[in-house]
């Protein structure tokens, strides 16, 4: 972490009330100065109004990737403001909603909010796992909702036109691309999936195991598969679904995405219905593999010498077209909200807590935070000149996508599981077990019924 973002200790409790006020000034320094919307005066009256929860201990459940953010960052300048102690606990994405679930309804009532993945609202608000915060957000003068991003507000938060949770990391995937290997075979960075598929022939075929053209995350899971899908889906010009929730898995489009990822297995990374998503990142920044679609945190993460062996060796770029389809649409892969549990016991200091984590100075910290993996929620952020200067190889194309009209994944109860019988069926074809039309309609009878 960079000195200019970093956190003071946490003040001794006898002088909270005094300290509170200078160090909440050092820490929303940087991002009033970057913003250029706050002035000295009036961050102090935000800050000497901090409410206290001294003795107060939230416990918040988030997936793996936000652990590191929660206990190392917001942890302590959750304290230094409030007095209180923040928790968090972390269970991998495949047990997210089942642990949400199970803690409500058994009545153990361990967590007071919950970080979720907003293609799980549906399950877990229908389950009762979640507070309906419209009534209290109607309510909050200072929350700015309008400064929220429009392209993630909503599906990040509603289900059944109620409000369940405030936005809080605006996820999509770019194709990252290792320079130095394009230009050993004189290729350019792809523009279409045919280019995309030429380049990765071409690539894997000279690097004779060595390295490869490209990257297919294809183990079984929503989240793995899904996105690989999903990025050709619409790169084709195709959805899941129709207006009125109903799948259209066996349309041209979703043919072609899925006859794409048959297509590109032999010269992907081996093996790809076993490749996940951690295994993807870490062969693209051992330089092992030239063409990757992923979450634009790696941006930061290939350009840091620590992790990466492909500094300065490697570039960014939109998802390809396919096709004859000349609208580019960024599918919201992955992207979180975060709410309040039905069953917490401390739901003031955890409605609270939400209105301080989705804020536009404490985002701008945790979206410019060296390495961080959360991405930005609100307009003011996202056309900051600080998330500029920390994203710079990345920036225009985050901006591009954010502020689109995305392709939002259904996200009704039904869904992760409808999602799952879909990636299961593509696995089984990228294996050769059965035909890309085969797949679809097996996933469309299984969705339907």
């Amino acid at each position: 972490m960079s000195s200019s973002y970093a956190r003071p200790p946490a003040v001794v409790p006898s002088r909270r009330s005094v300290l509170r006020q200078a160090a909440s000034l050092a820490l929303l320094g940087p991002a009033l100065t970057a913003l250029g919307g706050t002035s000295a005066a009036a961050a102090a009256t935000k800050a000497g109004s901090s409410p206290d929860f001294e003795g107060v201990t939230l416990k918040v459940l988030c997936n793996t990737p936000h652990l590191s953010m929660y206990r190392n960052f917001l942890a302590p300048a959750w304290q230094q403001l409030t007095g209180g102690t923040l928790q968090a606990t972390a269970v991998d994405y495949t047990q997210l909603a089942d642990t949400i679930i199970q803690d409500v309804q058994s009545g153990t009532g361990e967590f007071d909010c919950f970080d979720y993945y907003y293609y799980l609202l549906g399950t877990i608000a229908d389950a009762g796992a979640l507070v309906d915060l419209t009534s209290w957000i109607a309510a909050q003068g200072d929350l700015n909702t309008s400064d929220f991003l429009p392209s993630v507000y909503d599906p990040y938060t509603v289900y059944r036109s109620r409000r369940y949770g405030l936005p809080y990391d605006g996820d999509q995937h770019l194709i990252f691309y290792n320079q130095e290997l394009l230009d050993r075979y004189g290729l350019t960075p792809p523009k279409t999936w045919a280019a995309y598929d030429a380049a990765a022939k071409k690539i894997t075929e000279g690097g004779a195991g060595a390295y490869y053209g490209a990257v297919v995350t294809g183990q079984p899971d929503p989240l793995v598969l899904g996105p690989a899908f999903i990025n050709r889906l619409v790169g084709y010009g195709g959805d899941l679904v129709d207006g009125s929730g109903r799948p259209i898995l066996t349309r041209p489009a979703a043919l072609a995405a899925a006859q794409h990822l048959i297509d590109i297995a032999p010269y992907a990374l081996p093996k790809p219905t076993e490749t996940g998503l951690g295994a993807a990142t870490d062969a693209f920044m051992a330089g092992q593999a030239a063409l990757v679609e992923t979450w634009t945190g790696v941006a930061q993460r290939a350009a840091d010498p620590t992790l990466s062996k492909i500094v300065g060796k490697w570039g960014v770029t939109a998802l390809p077209l396919g096709g004859g389809n000349t609208r580019r649409r960024t599918p919201l892969n992955g992207g979180y909200g975060v709410g309040v549990s039905a069953a917490s016991k401390n739901r003031d200091a955890a409605l609270e807590f939400l209105k301080w984590l989705t804020s536009t100075d404490e985002m701008l910290l945790e979206t410019t935070r060296k390495n961080s993996a959360i991405d930005p929620n609100r307009m003011s952020v996202l056309h900051s000149t600080a998330y500029a200067a920390n994203t710079p190889s990345a920036v225009d194309l985050i901006r591009a996508g954010l502020n689109g009209t995305p392709m939002v994944w259904p996200h009704g109860p039904a869904d992760p599981d409808n999602l799952q019988r879909l990636v299961d069926q593509l696995a089984l074809a990228i294996e050769g077990k059965q035909s890309a039309t085969r797949a679809l309609r097996n996933a469309q009878d299984a969705w339907t019924a």
